[in-house]
């Protein structure tokens, strides 16, 4: 039975989501690093928020692990490389925690304007200093939004509503969506020298890390607001605390921090700053959503194949699986068929759809493909990791739909260049689900592959079949099928036999033998 460990305290729903799905799940939280090794082998999935931490240790003892999931946005605490290295497959909910986390920048915005907790802690200390506590107004100020995905497009859609002129930067950011948010697309730099607000929504990448930084504050207008509700990394604390001291931005807002949890930071007393302990996602309807949405997710994926909101796979919904089972069937025993005959270093798969294959989504095809074409040459080799094991070794992967003619409904056909040569093998769809070969190199020929296949390639000349049969009757070996093709007459020709069981070391070096024989590869499907 598939089990699933949840790690991290979620809603009780998660547990009876994944029950009624079928799957086995256990809670154990707040185990330490060393009883998570311990234990993380007997699951197939594993839960969490932002405690436990998927290291590249961890993710080494679970052999059995398929899949992690993050409830909430952020994968910080995944080792996600040494996941898709493994071929796990790692999940977030970018959309169950989006509102709350958003709704918690516009908070920090108006607490940074107005010091409400500074205010707060005074007046309720006894204190009247209404003087003291002068703020700003938000409307007719500018917003910089920078990072204008899921949370950042809500905080510039508050934004807008509070009479504030928004402008967005984000690299993905299209013009067309620019306009349909209604904020202006600008450069960094730009956003940092006009904004009077800066909020950050952007993830943590060596791209990110540290883009808040002493120069990108000195080009920040005198008593501009910077509000953090994204990853603590983004902002290098240091300038920060000499920019708040200096008096050159008026305040900050953060929510996250570069050392969690931020017990002892050099920030706090800093004056004119807004701390809170991570609470972007901190509400009950966010907690219960991302809960559910993880279980879902993972139960999905681990029952039937789904695949929803993955960093590190091309998203596959359960009718997607259900409808490409057959398409995928097809590429996986291409790939396979293909990688089986490779005997020298791969340089190039090429994969082209055409008809209805063209059609539909290509991506997980494609990386089945890629993974069976790798399986023969590598060790636990799966879609999730084929990619990364690929460009590891300099192979390119090409894609390719036409939407040419074809003689048949349906058509995937896998090249594959080697050191040596080139080798292309197609197949269809029989009735829309029975995989078929129906090409190899180039020569017609229809065959249905299945577990023991033995592939010949020879000179087209009189007794290759004779001396095929006579091999096998001597070692009591039966052919099931038998199909053939050629190129032309007396040219290169090709022979696929399915037989009832494996062609022994003795049998297959008979076959090697035989005059015309040019090759003789054993297949297994």
């Amino acid at each position: 039975m598939v089990r699933v460990l949840i790690a991290d305290k979620l809603s009780p729903k998660a547990a009876e989501i994944f029950e009624e799905r079928g799957v086995e799940v256990d809670t154990k939280i707040g185990l330490s690093p060393e009883e998570l090794i311990a234990v993380i082998g007997e699951y197939d999935g594993l839960a969490v928020r932002s405690a436990t931490k998927a290291t590249a240790d961890v993710l080494e003892a679970g052999g059995k692990l398929r899949v992690i999931g993050r409830a909430g946005i952020g994968v910080d605490n995944i080792d996600l490389a040494a996941a898709t290295q493994r071929g796990v497959v790692v999940m977030n909910t970018p959309y169950g925690n989006a509102i709350t986390t958003a709704e918690h920048a516009i908070a920090l915005i108006f607490a940074s304007a107005r010091m409400i907790p500074a205010a707060d802690r005074s007046t309720q200390d006894g204190k009247w200093e209404k003087s003291k506590f002068m703020g700003a107004e938000l409307t007719g100020k500018t917003l910089g939004v920078v990072g204008c995905g899921n949370i950042g497009s809500i905080v510039a859609e508050r934004g807008l509503g509070l009479k504030m002129r928004v402008i967005a930067y984000d690299p993905f950011l299209s013009q067309d969506r620019a306009d349909d948010l209604g904020v202006e697309k600008v450069e960094l730099d730009e956003l940092l020298r006009r904004a009077d607000v800066i909020t950050l929504h952007v993830p943590l990448t060596d791209q990110t890390r540290g883009i808040i930084d002493k120069a990108a504050m000195a080009q920040m207008k005198q008593g501009a607001r910077l509000i953090n509700c994204a990853r603590g990394g983004l902002v290098v604390e240091a300038d920060l605390k000499e920019a708040l001291e200096s008096g050159h931005l008026a305040s900050a807002a953060l929510d996250v921090f570069e050392v969690e949890p931020a017990r002892d930071n050099p920030l706090f007393g800093t004056p004119n700053l807004v701390c809170t302990p991570h609470l972007g996602a901190s509400t009950s309807e966010a907690q219960e959503k991302v809960a559910l949405q993880v279980a879902e997710q993972m139960a999905d994926y681990l029952t039937n194949g789904a695949v929803s909101n993955a960093l590190n796979m091309p998203s596959l919904t359960a009718e997607d699986a259900k409808r490409l089972g057959p398409y995928m069937t097809l590429a996986e025993q291409l790939g396979s068929f293909a990688g089986q005959l490779t005997q020298t270093g791969l340089k190039k798969m090429k994969i082209e759809y055409e008809g209805h294959a063209a059609e539909l989504n290509c991506r997980p095809m494609t990386q089945a493909a890629l993974a069976a074409l790798l399986r023969p040459m590598l060790d636990a080799v799966n879609m999730v990791n084929a990619p990364v094991i690929a460009r590891e070794r300099d192979i390119d992967v090409e894609e390719v739909k036409h939407e040419r003619d074809s003689d048949y409904q349906t058509l995937i056909r896998v090249t594959v260049e080697t050191e040596r040569q080139s080798r292309d093998v197609a197949g269809t769809l029989f009735g829309g689900s029975k995989p078929r070969l129906v090409e190899i190199k180039g020569i017609s020929m229809e065959a249905q592959l299945s577990s023991h296949m033995l592939y010949i390639a020879n000179r087209d000349r009189p007794g290759v079949i004779g001396g095929l049969g006579n091999i096998c009757a001597r070692h009591d070996i039966n052919i099931a099928s038998f199909h053939l093709g050629r190129a032309e007459l007396g040219g290169n020709a090709i022979a696929l036999l399915e037989i009832d069981q494996a062609m022994d070391a003795g049998a297959l070096a008979e076959v090697r033998a035989l005059p015309q024989v040019t090759q003789a590869t054993p297949l297994q499907f």
